[in-house]
């Protein structure tokens, strides 16, 4: 199937205004996400490592870097930056000493709790011109589209 075939599936204007939509958002809360991290002491690639270590555990710099879309050696360079100011650790694995997993430390997890406190209350703040109703629907459709995107 084409993109042409795809795009007859769903009108063309309304999917060229969903991605739009879907893009002009993201732009919005990355934005907004700079604005809040100037309060604390570290950077875009430091919250986004933080975040994906406060989700998924544990994790060794090519797994890092894998979900980051970095270079292992850029990803090195931030754990080495972030480990100075405490927010991390490198741990060696009990069960093979050779492999060292990030560790996020108490301070990492406070700034992220904050950071993702204040990025729900300014979302919050933007649907206070959404009925309840209005909201659970929306989160579903979008829930559904992370899933479906997921498999694609």
């Amino acid at each position: 199937m084409t993109i042409d075939d795809r795009l007859q599936q769903h009108d063309e204007d309304v999917v060229a205004g969903l991605e739009r939509h879907l893009r002009y958002i993201s732009g919005i809360i990355k934005q907004k996400g700079r604005v809040i991290l100037t309060d604390f002491s570290i950077t875009p690639p430091q919250f986004i490592a933080l975040q994906w270590l406060s989700e998924s555990g544990d994790m060794t710099i090519g797994e890092l870097s894998n979900k980051m879309f970095l270079a292992c050696s850029t990803t090195t360079d931030l754990i080495d930056r972030m480990e100075k100011k405490e927010l991390v650790m490198r741990v060696r694995d009990p069960n093979d000493r050779r492999v060292v997993r990030i560790h996020l430390l108490e301070k990492g997890k406070k700034i992220i709790g904050e950071v993702i406190r204040q990025r729900r209350a300014y979302l919050n703040d933007v649907l206070t011109g959404f009925s309840p109703d209005e909201v659970i629907k929306l989160s579903g459709h979008l829930a559904k589209l992370h899933q479906d995107m997921k498999k694609n």
